[in-house]
């Protein structure tokens, strides 16, 4: 007998070539829980900081004018300091808790291709990379362009992933070494 003309080939091509690199049973976070994750983390330090300034700080960003007037500089002082409190608070949460607080609460992990968790150096260059999401205006753009990148990739990583060797999955599956270190 002579082999079907016809094969069924399993599943999804993408998640097992993801597969194929992380240990079995660790599963690649979808890309809407980032996206959520992202979000509550943008949320949480945008009402720490209209409490803390009593909403004055983001009316002075998000007032273009300012940058094409004699506010200039102050604008830009604005900028530095808003692109500064998020650098810290997303290198420190990862060196802290392996993961941002928004993260946290999806259920996320940020972790080598291995599933192992990341040392202290990988966090200052990944919270580096995600200040290009926070750039008022522009973030949103660079974050519509390379989720639609990972979308549609055939590994489902983001250009920020790939760029540090990183891979966001979802925490509970993690080897138990790597799920207990986890904050």
């Amino acid at each position: 007998m002579s082999a079907p003309p016809l094969s069924i080939h399993g599943g999804n091509l993408a998640k097992e070539a993801v597969a194929a690199l992380m240990p079995e049973g660790v599963l690649l976070a979808p890309i809407w829980k980032r996206v959520v994750a992202f979000a509550l983390d943008a949320l949480l330090i945008s009402i720490l900081i209209n409490l803390l300034t009593g909403g004055g700080y983001y009316s002075v960003l998000m007032n273009w004018q300012n940058l094409a007037s004699k506010y200039a500089v102050y604008w830009l002082f604005h900028l530095l300091l808003h692109m500064v409190i998020y650098w810290l608070y997303f290198k420190y949460t990862g060196r802290r808790l392996h993961r941002s607080l928004g993260q946290r609460a999806m259920r996320l992990a940020v972790v080598h291709d291995d599933a192992t968790l990341l040392n202290d150096a990988h966090w200052n260059k990944r919270a580096i990379s995600k200040l290009r999401y926070v750039i008022p205006g522009i973030g949103q753009i660079i974050g519509l362009i390379e989720l639609s990148i990972a979308l549609f990739s055939a590994d489902h990583l983001t250009p920020l992933d790939k760029s540090s060797h990183t891979i966001v999955v979802i925490d509970y599956t993690l080897p138990g070494e790597s799920r207990f270190d986890l904050g």
